[in-house]
């Protein structure tokens, strides 16, 4: 059965397409907006409002949480104190992704994790001795994320609390009377914070929140909007840019953390001494440059874009609609060079970019690669860059 958030008697009354998917068994607005790019710069120019719910929660409690979460995480999470939040992954014991998400460590013993799959059994059978509760609370809380330049003008209002959050810090508040936790954290790749709010308070928490708002260009934005500013902001999506290792058949479908370009979580691995898992397959592949891929972004050549489609006699796309899936990537021997797992036409930067693997000697910025295209049922070749990501980082993000 298919549910609705906490939030949907507000939402579905905001959402003039009727354009619904799922996520998680819940239904989620696809674009509220006739025109997805409405919501798009509203998060860049002003700030929207996304209902995050969905998303799988578990609280991780007891003496030995941190000890815990210590051998499971990829990232060492003794670095976290309490009133922080951090991104991190999980591992197999060959050191390949099983999922990411975000800890928020709400007290010494006391976390909070967010993942988009389920993954409370696998959770559960790493306990063993230790005394340590999991517990999904996945349906106890809502979640609202409040993102753009004007989030934190419009979450400072409501919460002072919020006005100093620093980037990926927490606090508890009440916002009309509820109390809540806010954390300065998003997926959009811009200034942001994210409400986690008692089910029961979801409404009247979403009333403040979406009154504070008025006057200010805020519009909710779905999940067309939301894939747009996550490629921008080089921000991964699982079963797109990586697959859980769990459910991988063969290694083509699985990553390792350095190849997903997250190599800068193990930079003090010298003197960290837990034993997670994974934790000696990554140290071979940091020890022996056995990557297969690194992950990078591309552009693409806009002149070389157009003339491609001008010599079909056809007008080049600008398709800002995210295609996920794989584009392949080649050398300029015609060699496979890698692929671009996400790819769109980005209207703020004005380019076609895509979050890409590329065989590790091709991924110095300014390589050149060459993006292959389906144009008129026949396979043809557009020049494009290598480039770091992300493509969008404002200082407001982190200031």
């Amino acid at each position: 059965m298919i549910r609705e958030t906490p939030f949907h008697p507000r939402i579905a009354a905001l959402n003039q397409t009727g354009l619904w998917s799922h996520w998680a068994g819940h239904l989620v607005a696809e674009k509220y907006q006739m025109s997805e790019k409405f919501e798009y710069f509203a998060v860049r120019n002003s700030a929207g409002v996304f209902d995050t719910s969905p998303l799988y929660k578990y609280r991780i409690d007891g003496a030995d949480a941190e000890r815990f979460l210590s051998g499971v995480m990829a990232r060492d999470i003794r670095r976290c104190r309490a009133g922080r939040a951090q991104y991190t992954m999980w591992c197999d014991d060959r050191g390949h992704v099983v999922e990411d998400g975000v800890v928020l460590r709400l007290s010494p013993n006391e976390f909070l994790l967010t993942a988009a799959e389920p993954n409370l059994a696998y959770l559960r059978g790493l306990v063993g001795s230790m005394r340590v509760e999991v517990e999904d609370v996945s349906d106890e809380y809502a979640a609202l994320a409040v993102q753009g330049p004007y989030a934190g003008r419009i979450m400072s209002t409501l919460a002072p609390e919020a006005e100093q959050l620093p980037y990926f810090g927490l606090t508890n508040a009440k916002i009309a009377g509820s109390p809540v936790v806010i954390s300065r954290t998003g997926y959009t790749g811009d200034l942001g914070f994210e409400v986690w709010i008692e089910r029961e308070h979801a409404i009247e928490v979403w009333d403040a929140i979406w009154e504070a708002c008025a006057g200010l260009g805020v519009l909710p934005f779905g999940q067309i909007a939301l894939l747009m500013t996550r490629i921008e902001a080089g921000l991964l999506l699982i079963g797109a840019d990586f697959h859980s290792a769990r459910y991988a058949w063969n290694d083509d479908q699985r990553d390792s953390p350095i190849e997903l370009g997250y190599g800068w979580m193990f930079c003090d691995l010298a003197g960290d001494d837990r034993a997670f898992i994974g934790r000696r397959a990554i140290e071979r592949e940091l020890a022996g440059a056995a990557s297969r891929w690194r992950l990078v972004g591309i552009e693409v050549d806009w002149q070389a874009w157009d003339r491609l489609y001008n010599s079909r006699h056809l007008v080049p796309p600008k398709d800002h609609v995210p295609e996920q899936g794989g584009m392949m990537l080649y050398d300029d021997e015609a060699k496979r060079a890698g692929y671009a797992s996400s790819f769109m036409y980005s209207p703020l930067l004005q380019r076609h970019i895509g979050i890409s693997k590329v065989r590790p000697e091709l991924a110095e910025p300014g390589t050149r690669v060459q993006l292959e295209v389906t144009i008129d049922h026949r396979y043809d070749l557009v020049d494009a860059a290598v480039t770091r990501l992300p493509f969008y980082n404002p200082p407001r993000k982190t200031a």
